[in-house]
C-alpha cells in the first residue's frame, strides 16, 4: 500500500488490530497512512470495521493491538488526559447526526468547539464568527439550530470541527442525514476546505461520494482491501 511519509503524516497505523469480548475481530493488521492536506474516503458496508476504525483513527478508542500514531504523538505513550488534550487540539469530528446544543446560536454552537482551547469568551466567539464565514454562514450566526436547514446545521457543524485549526478532520456520514442537494452542498464545502489545506477523511458506505475523492480506501471484514489514488491502485 502506498503510504505518506515522515513528518507530514497526520495518521499512522501498523499492524492495528481491534478485538472485542467474544473473539470478534472488528479491524485485522490494518496499516494505514494519511498525510498533510490529503482528502480521502474510508468506505465500505456496514459491518465492515469502518466505524471501528473511524475510532481509533479519532483516538476514542485504543486498539488491541499494533501501534497508532496522530499528528507524530504515539497513542499508547498517553494518559487517558493527555489523549483527550491531544484529541481537542489535533483532531475534529463531523457526524451524521450534527450534535448541536439546541436553543444556542450558530456562533455559540461553534466557539464550544474551543471549550478547552484556555481562550478568552470573547476570543473563542471572534473565532466561531470567522470560521461560519469560512462555511458560508455569516448572515446564520445568531440562529439557532431550529431555525436552519439540515445543511446549514451540517455547516455549522463543519465550523465547530474546524474553528481549532485542527490537523485532522474526520467526517462520518457528512451527508448521511440531508437530502442530494444539500448533500453536493456539504461535500463541496469539504472539498474547499480541503484546497485551502485541510486534511479530511469522510467515513461513508456510498461508493459514489468516495469514487469523487482524491483518495478511497476500501475496508472489507476488517481489512483495507484496496487503497486507490486518482485512479491508481497502490501496492
Amino acid at each position: 500500500m502506498s503510504t505518506a511519509e515522515g513528518p507530514s503524516s497526520v495518521v499512522e497505523l501498523r499492524g492495528v488490530t481491534k478485538e472485542y469480548p467474544g473473539g470478534v475481530a472488528a479491524l485485522r493488521g490494518v496499516d494505514l497512512s494519511v498525510g498533510a492536506g490529503e482528502l480521502l474516503g474510508i468506505v465500505g458496508p456496514s459491518g465492515s470495521g469502518k466505524s471501528t476504525l473511524l475510532h481509533i483513527v479519532g483516538t476514542l478508542d485504543r486498539p488491541t493491538a499494533g501501534t497508532v500514531a496522530i499528528a507524530g504523538h504515539d497513542v499508547a505513550a498517553l494518559a487517558d488526559r493527555s489523549l483527550s488534550a491531544l484529541r481537542a487540539r489535533h483532531i475534529g469530528f463531523v457526524f451524521q447526526a450534527f450534535h448541536l446544543v439546541p436553543g444556542v446560536s450558530a456562533r455559540d454552537n461553534v466557539a464550544e468547539g474551543l471549550l478547552y482551547s484556555g481562550l478568552s469568551r470573547a476570543e473563542r466567539r471572534r473565532r466561531a464568527a470567522y470560521a461560519l464565514e469560512r462555511v458560508g454562514l455569516a448572515d446564520r450566526m445568531r440562529h439557532r439550530p431550529h431555525e436552519l436547514s439540515g445543511g446549514q446545521k451540517q455547516r455549522v457543524a463543519i465550523a465547530r470541527a474546524v474553528v481549532g485549526e485542527p490537523d485532522l478532520l474526520l467526517a462520518d456520514e457528512p451527508t448521511g442525514a440531508l437530502d442530494s442537494e444539500s448533500g453536493e452542498a456539504v461535500m463541496a464545502l469539504l472539498h474547499d476546505l480541503n484546497a485551502e489545506g485541510a486534511t479530511i477523511a469522510v467515513i461513508t458506505h456510498d461508493t459514489e461520494i468516495a469514487e469523487r475523492l482524491p483518495r478511497q480506501v476500501r475496508i472489507k471484514d476488517g481489512r483495507i482491501v484496496a487503497d486507490t489514488r486518482a485512479g491508481v491502485v497502490a501496492a
